[in-house]
Parts: structure tokens; sequence; C-alpha cells
């Protein structure tokens, strides 16, 4: 297939908005803002996050740079993110509520495009790499086209994160919730069963090799949203990025964060 090529441009500098909701989802945080002056994003597109007040930590606040996230869903100019708090940076990001304001730059990135040669759609998350499958679900859904969806956690308060999408197989590391094992242990059953398959897959680095390791073995495609510590979101930094086949290298934050399985010797580990 062709690759990747869904890409909506960004507005010039970023965006102040007001977020609108709050909710926790188990171990996550999902946080709701109107974002009216910004275009609708394609699905597997991201953005750059900061909170627009007190961003920052310690005794001297010393300032934290924007975090990237994958839009979780964009319903009439509402855009929702999906968060864990795994950091000071992200720690700050998930106590923000109702009517504190929040800096965004978006949408970023290359997202998921439609498979091709008649070939069956299939979802395979991990952990927060859920968040770009529930957009990309609903579009599929929309369309006419079956999307299951496969989703793996760490345990049963991660596992709550599967209810962002319709009908998900789940597995969680501790058994606590759904299968117990790796999520790519039922993608392999399902690739044995049905190989003519686009693989949608976001998540940690080894999930991701996986996916592509099994892919490639029976001949299906995939499509990897790739995660990586970025600074900036415009390429300029030079902080994400990863070797393809063939030699030299991409930005994951212009050139990704979907890339096609193809084009990888292997997923890196950042």
């Amino acid at each position: 297939m062709s690759g990747p090529t869904a890409r909506t441009p960004a507005p010039f500098g970023r965006r102040r908005v007001v977020v609108a909701e709050r909710r926790a989802l188990g171990a996550y945080v999902v946080l709701a803002a109107p974002d009216p002056e910004g275009p609708a994003p394609r699905s597997g597109q991201f953005y750059m996050l900061a909170a627009a007040e007190r961003w920052g930590g310690g005794e001297d606040e010393r300032p934290f740079l924007p975090r990237a996230f994958s839009v979780l869903r964009a319903v009439d100019g509402r855009l929702e993110f999906m968060l864990e708090a795994v950091g000071p940076g992200t720690a700050r990001l998930c106590e923000l509520g109702p009517g504190d304001g929040l800096w965004l730059t978006g949408p970023l990135g290359i997202g998921f495009s439609a498979p091709e040669d008649g070939r069956r759609a299939l979802l395979c998350g991990g952990g927060v790499g859920t968040a770009p499958l529930a957009i990309w679900q609903d579009e599929l859904l929309a369309a006419g086209r079956p999307a299951p969806a496969l989703l793996g956690f760490r345990d049963a308060a991660h596992a709550a994160g599967a209810e962002l999408l319709a009908n998900p197989r789940v597995a969680t590391d501790d058994g606590s919730a759904g299968h117990h094992g790796l999520v790519t242990e039922l993608l392999a059953a399902e690739l044995d069963a049905e190989p003519h398959t686009t693989v949608y897959a976001c998540g940690p680095a080894t999930m991701l090799e996986a996916v592509r390791a099994q892919c490639a073995v029976r001949g299906a495609a995939a499509q990897l949203a790739l995660e990586a510590g970025m600074a900036c979101g415009f390429g300029a930094c030079f902080g994400c990025v990863v070797p393809i086949r063939g030699g030299g290298y991409v930005r994951l934050c212009v050139e990704g964060p979907v890339l096609d399985a193809a084009a990888l010797e292997e997923v890196p580990s950042h």
C-alpha cells in the first residue's frame, strides 16, 4: 500500500483554549476543550499541549516543555485528549479542570489512511496508544467499515481506557481484566485467521515492534503511530527522528507519527 498520507496543516502559532470537561477514566484523565479557531484534525494527528497558567514545577516553577498527545476525538470543534500522569509535566496537565486555560498547537503530523486492496481494518493499541484508535474507529465505522479493536493494558485500572472504543477485546499484563497476557497474542490469532488485513497500531515501542514483526511474517499491512519525546512538533529540533529501511531518518512530528511498517527495519526504542 502507499502508506499514510493524511495531514491537516496546523495554523501558525499556539492557541489558548479553555478546558470544558475533565473526567477520570480508571488510571487515565480525559480532557475536553473547544477549539473554534482550529481546523478539524485527521485521525492519528497530534497536538502539543501545555497548561496556560503555572506551567512548571518545584519551588522555582521551572517551566516544562509542551507535551505531544494524539487527539482522542474531535466532534463539532471540541477536542478530547487521553492523559496519564507519568511525570511532573503530564501530572500538571492532568490537574487541569473546567475553566482552566490550555495552550495547544496543532493538528500536527501525518495520520492514518484507509485500507487498500480490499484489506480489512484491525486496530491494536496499548495504554494511552488507545487514543488515536478511538477517533480512527469512529471514522471507519461512520464509513461503514468494520473496525474491531484489540487493546492491551497493565491492569484493570488502566483497562478502563477500553471504554473509549466500541466492543474492544482486552488483554492485561496481570490478568485482572480480559485475556491474561499481551495484546499481541490476540493479534497473532487474528492475523492467523485473516492475514489480508491492515493493522493500525499505537502503543509502547516493544508492542509496536511485535506488531511490525507479526505483520511482516504474515504479509499483513500495518500503519504504526509511533511515540517519541517531542520538543517542538515542527521538525526543528530533530529530537524524534527514527531510522528507516534503506538508510536515512524521518522526523516523527513531520513525516510521522504514523509510518508504514514496511518502511522500518524495526521499531526503535526511544
